[in-house]
């Protein structure tokens, strides 16, 4: 078995390594996403099946989580897509600390009600931020920070408007159509917003980015405004769109009741694994992928 390391010249954040075989055949890849800011990093490894249970996911987290700790990385989250990859998990010192449930709008069958909040009015663009909206939008987003998240060690990475370009230019570049809805306070500050993400052919499922509100604008019925509208607006300008996806936390009641409101319904579910690097389990008593 051989381990390259790879590097995305784009994205410098981004670590890869490749497994592969004597014979060159692909074993295994993981990939490690660096914080601009903090001491947790996101993670994600894959076995191919036929080669599960040989070693080629213990030796893949090896250079990983070397690779963390050599940048300052002090607990690693990673949600396995694949069944079988919890037990991978708790095998090499993982711990399940959020539950997060799946749930898909069928537009077909959406008939939301748009029910104003008074006091406030929405907006909405596509891409980046309007300019005269880019500051306020740059000092809402930590809002969703506090969105309960379990025992998941995250870390709020700052904001500002260049990150703001930065994302909406990364969804361009894939081709795809970063929506907003963000509703305006007396003053013009934004008081929450909603993310949608438009795949590039305009057709099959959007997927929602994430939905806040600040705490001071909070139990007035903005999320469910914001969404409300989101969702008429989309099935208007995006015609061929089948569905809207979304995930979110269990702990997060309120969201979840927003979103049941409105029709979503459950796909499936998922679990966050967290590993705290300094208590590691040791990989040479671990059970190999």
């Amino acid at each position: 078995m051989h381990l390259t390391p790879l590097i995305d010249p784009a994205r410098r954040e981004r670590l890869a390594w490749l497994a592969a075989g004597d014979d060159g055949r692909p074993l295994g890849t993981a990939f490690l996403w660096l914080p601009t800011a903090g001491h947790t990093a996101d993670v994600q490894l894959t076995v191919h099946p036929a080669e599960r249970r040989r070693g080629v996911g213990t030796r893949l987290l090896q250079a990983l989580t070397a690779a963390a700790a050599e940048h300052g990385m002090h607990t690693l989250l990673t949600e396995p897509v694949r069944p079988g990859e919890d037990g991978f998990c708790l095998a090499h010192g993982f711990r399940q600390v959020l539950a997060l449930t799946y749930t898909r709008l069928a537009l077909r069958d959406a008939a939301p009600v748009a029910e104003p909040v008074p006091g406030y009015r929405l907006v909405h663009w596509e891409g980046r931020v309007p300019g005269d909206l880019a500051e306020t939008f740059a000092r809402a987003r930590p809002a969703l920070d506090d969105m309960p998240m379990g025992d998941a060690a995250y870390e709020p990475q700052p904001w500002d408007v260049a990150r703001l370009h930065t994302i909406a230019d990364a969804v361009a570049g894939r081709g795809e159509t970063l929506c907003t809805t963000a509703a305006l306070d007396p003053d013009g500050e934004i008081a929450g917003f909603t993310e949608l993400v438009i795949p590039a052919s305009g057709s099959g499922d959007a997927q929602h980015y994430g939905t806040a509100v600040l705490p001071a604008h909070r139990g007035h019925g903005l999320a469910r405004w914001m969404k409300a509208a989101q969702i008429t607006l989309v099935r208007e300008r995006f015609a061929r769109l089948d569905g809207l996806l979304a995930d979110t936390a269990d702990d997060n009641t309120a969201m979840r009741r927003t979103n049941e409101s409105l029709g979503y319904r459950p796909t499936h579910r998922s679990l966050l694994y967290q590993l705290a690097l300094a208590t590691a389990a040791s990989p040479t008593a671990a059970r190999p992928a």
